[in-house]
Order: structure tokens, then C-alpha cells, then sequence
């Protein structure tokens, strides 16, 4: 039997439905045919993409480059009525033409030619359809709402999933599917996202290269005729493979399920939540970008609260939480041990560190009377700052100083995450290349031979090249690097809140 159908419906998220009684949160694991019906799209074995040509820079075309160029597993089969060939493959007349099954379809042709190709993938026997093409209900034309509510149901009776319409579609690092008409692929990894902008989740797997995020599965979902964020995010809850799921959302049609589902994926792992259309601008947009409904931003944070999400509220915090998730886990208590000063000015870097911190409420617990004389005899008591944050600038360069110090921060039973304040411009202003990676040697060396996380702030500046190398290194390395102090704790904050409240008893984790 299929999954639940909400191809038609249109379900506004109210107050009262803010509260998700313990019966609702309840979630059956997906059956064996659902998860079957997924793989289908992230792991299939044949894509044919219609709208392909023998004209290599038509859109169509592009999408069957990119899946060649990024190294996809499986058969490619271009369709178009006028034959030909790209890229070497041939391109088949249509859908019922290709031999052998088809897995997925990319649709890449006119809004007016839609239902025809549906009732071929009907006979086909494909197990979903990727929409491409927009021009639907985000149009506000009943015509065209019309016709997306006829795409669900011919989905619904022909045994066929539909993705979108005015989406981008599913990525999978893995199998080697890219996002959209690209070569953007990412690095594999074990965080998911699913997003209704497109642009958003581009830009996501941007910042997740660069940042060495790795990806499970992304999705851009659109208009949502069938499968939609929610369905997905049952999907990834149970994907072995995802370890944390980021979701951007702008409004769902059943927005209830989706936080009945939410509740009970949060159970299992990370749901890092980022709200669009929170403004009444926002939410204009969203209505004119994929004919959305608003709800109000009160209500949202209520309900995802409920739900036991991580709310978020913008991409690069969305992308500075799943980057901690996946690289520290755990963090049921978020004392930090903070290490400043590795060249000069370690005073206001201090102060800094230490202001941002209590601004998000994360802890910065003081030194044990025996960390600070044995400080005091390492460092010396002019111009040091011995308390935390710890300002060991009065011993810049002595590398064997600053790892000693690195190694009584962390000895420090109280403190839980050691945060290294790096500032380039002066790294690189008072010291050779030489040393200064030495220094972040000195820094891998220590979060691989200790238990405590070690993340390292590194901030923007004149000398930007040298950082973004310094940052790369680092990441490689398995560290967690972010450009501001204030980035860093409201990360650290994210993890913790998730982490304190699924350790919670659950009436008392309920009641929140």
C-alpha cells in the first residue's frame, strides 16, 4: 500500500496546531516498499532525462552532461521526438522507446507537453519523475493549479512518485548524481538537506565544499504536487547514511505531518530547521517563489521547538550547526576552554571570546586553582592572562610553550570543547610561513591525541589567502574552523540545546 497522498491538499499551520499530542508523535518506521521507493531516486540505476537534444547547450542536454561529467553509475538516456545523439549517447524518441527499466526521469520540456509524458511513465514503469520545469501553482493561475493537481493524480493512479514541479531535484554525492544541470557535486559525507529553494541548496553545497561538509543527500523540492519535505525527511530519518538532516522551509501543504514527522526524526538525529518567509516581506516572496502560505514567525519557532528541532536562522548558521553535528556529536555539556593570544593583542582577543560567549549563554568556567599555577609557571605572570579565555601571547612562537598549554586547557576536567582563537593577519604578520604551520600542527596534533573537540576561530582579514589556506588545512585535518567567535557559540549553543534535551526524561523533553 502507498504512502500517504497529499497531492491536492493544502493545510495551513494554526496556533492550536502547534501542539503535538503524544499519540501523534509517533512514528512507524517506513516499510520496505517506501524505502525501496526512495532508492529509486537517489540511487537509480537508469535516469532518462526528456528535453535532451542533440544542441549541447540546451538545458536538457546540460542535465545529461553533467550526470556523465560527475560520474554517475548508471545507464543515461536521452529523450527528444527529433532523435540524434549527445555526447555520444543516443537520444531516443521517447519514454516507451527505451529498452529495459528506467529508474528516474528528469523532465526538462515545455509546462504544455507534462501530462503526455506522464501517461508514458505510467507505461514505462518508472519509479519517479524529477519536474524541472516551473510554470505551475507558484503562477497563481487556477489553470495551472489545475494542471499540477491533474500531474498528482496521474502520479497517484499511474504507481509513480513526482518531485517538484520548479525544483532542481535530488543529489547524491555517492552515486555520483549532481545538483541540477551541473557538475556540483560535494563531498560525501553524512549530512542531508532538503530545501524548497533550489538557489538555497546550491548555495549550501557551496559552503559545505569549502568547509568540508560532507553530503549524504540533498533535495530541492519546489511546488511539492506529491513528495514533499516532509516525505523526505522520513526518508533521511531512516537513511543509515545521514547522520544530521538541515531543512529549509518555506511553507508546507501539510504542515502538521510535517511536524509529527519532524518529531519523531529528531528522536533518531539532528534536524537543524531554517524558516523562510518569517517577514511579511518573506513572505510575499515565498508565495510568488513556489505559492506558498505564510505563517506567523511565533508560531513556527513554536511549533519547531515542539517538534525538537534545531532552529536556525539564516544559511550560514544553518551550515556553522551541521557542520559541528557532524564533527564533534555529542555534546551534552558545552564548557569551553578557550586559547588566545598565539601572537599578539591576546588581551581583546580575551575579552572577545569571552563577551560573544556569555552573549549566547555558552560557558566559559574558570581554571582550576592547580591549571593556574602550573600556567603561571609556564607563561609568567607579565602581560599574561591566566584565567579563561587564556592569553598566551607573552610566549609567541615557542611552540612547545603554546602545546603545553593546549595540553593543560584540555586536562581541565570541567571543560568540555577547547576553542583555539587564530588571528592570520597577525600570525602571518609576526611570524615565518614556517612556523605559523607549526603552530596549527601543534594544533591537529593535540585534538588527535585527546578526547575534548577542539575548534578553532579564525576571522577574515588583510591576509585572507593565508587564512583560507590555514582553514584548509585544518578542515582536512578534521577541525572545525569558523570566522567568528559569535559563529562558533551559537553553533556550540545549537549542538548542546539538541543534545541536552534528547537526554531529557521524555514527558519533561515534551512539556518544553
Amino acid at each position: 500500500m502507498r504512502g500517504h497522498w497529499y497531492g491536492a491538499r493544502c493545510v495551513p499551520l494554526e496556533q492550536e496546531e502547534v501542539r503535538l499530542w503524544e499519540d501523534s508523535l509517533v512514528q512507524p518506521e517506513l516499510s520496505e516498499q517506501r524505502l525501496r521507493e526512495f532508492e529509486r531516486i537517489f540511487y537509480p540505476r537508469t535516469i532518462a532525462v526528456v528535453g535532451a537534444s542533440s544542441n549541447a547547450f540546451k538545458m536538457g542536454s546540460l542535465w545529461v552532461k553533467g550526470l556523465i561529467t560527475a560520474g554517475f553509475k548508471g545507464a543515461v538516456y536521452p529523450v527528444n521526438p527529433g532523435g540524434g545523439e549527445v555526447f555520444g549517447l543516443k537520444i531516443y524518441p521517447d519514454l516507451r522507446s527505451i529498452t529495459g527499466p528506467v529508474d528516474l526521469v528528469v523532465c526538462c520540456i515545455p509546462r504544455t507537453l507534462i501530462l503526455g509524458l506522464l501517461d508514458d511513465c505510467a507505461a514505462k514503469g518508472i519509479g519517479a519523475i524529477h519536474v524541472f520545469t516551473a510554470g505551475f501553482r507558484e503562477t497563481g493561475d487556477p489553470e495551472w493549479i489545475g494542471v499540477e493537481q491533474e500531474m498528482a493524480r496521474r502520479a497517484r493512479t499511474g504507481g509513480f512518485r513526482i518531485i517538484g514541479p520548479n525544483c532542481v531535484g535530488a543529489c547524491c554525492p555517492e552515486h555520483g548524481i549532481p545538483f541540477g544541470p551541473s557538475t556540483l557535486l560535494g563531498r560525501v559525507g553524512s549530512a542531508g538537506f532538503i530545501s524548497q529553494s533550489g538557489g538555497h541548496a546550491a548555495k549550501l553545497m557551496g559552503i559545505a565544499t569549502t568547509r568540508h561538509i560532507g553530503l549524504s543527500k540533498v533535495v530541492s523540492t519546489g511546488d511539492c504536487c506529491d513528495l514533499d519535505s516532509a516525505d523526505f525527511l522520513e526518508y533521511l530519518s531512516a537513511d543509515p547514511k545521514t547522520s544530521v538532516v538541515g531543512l529549509y522551509l518555506e511553507e508546507l501543504r501539510d504542515s502538521p505531518r510535517l511536524l509529527r514527522v519532524m518529531a519523531a526524526a529528531s528522536r533518531k538525529k539532528p534536524i537543524v530547521a531554517w524558516k523562510g518567509g518569517r517577514t511579511l516581506a518573506g513572505a510575499r516572496a515565498a508565495s510568488s517563489h513556489i505559492g506558498a502560505l505564510a505563517a506567523s514567525a511565533a508560531v513556527w519557532s513554536a511549533a519547531l521547538k515542539q517538534a525538537g528541532a534545531v532552529e536556525v536562522q539564516g544559511l550560514d548558521e544553518l551550515a556553522d550547526t551541521l557542520l559541528l553535528f557532524q564533527r564533534v556529536g555529542r555534546m551534552e555539556r558545552s564548557n569551553l576552554g578557550i586559547v588566545c593570544g598565539l601572537t599578539d593583542g591576546g588581551g581583546g582577543e580575551a575579552v572577545l571570546t569571552a563577551d560573544a560567549c556569555a552573549a549566547l549563554g555558552v560557558n566559559v568556567t574558570p581554571f582550576t586553582k592547580r591549571a593556574r599555577r602550573q600556567l603561571l609557571g609556564l607563561l609568567g605572570q607579565v602581560g599574561s592572562v591566566l584565567v579563561n579565555p587564556l592569553d598566551v601571547s607573552q610566549r609567541s612562537g615557542d611552540l612547545q610553550a603554546f602545546e603545553k598549554a593546549m595540553e593543560l586547557v584540555a586536562a581541565e576536567p570541567q571543560i568540555d570543547v577547547i576553542v583555539v582563537y587564530e588571528n592570520a593577519d597577525l600570525l602571518v604578520k609576526f611570524m615565518t610561513k614556517e612556523v605559523a604551520d607549526l603552530v596549527n600542527a601543534v594544533i591537529v596534533r593535540v585534538a588527535r591525541e585527546q578526547s575534548k573537540p577542539v575548534i578553532v576561530v579564525s576571522p577574515p582579514g588583510s591576509s585572507d589567502e593565508e587564512r583560507l589556506d590555514i582553514e584548509y588545512a585544518l578542515s582536512e585535518a578534521g577541525i572545525p574552523v569558523y570566522p567568528s567567535m559569535e559563529r562558533a557559540a551559537k553553533a556550540i549553543a545549537n549542538v548542546n540545546r539538541y543534545y541536552r534535551r534528547q537526554a531529557m526524561p521524555e514527558k519533561a523533553c515534551q512539556s518544553r
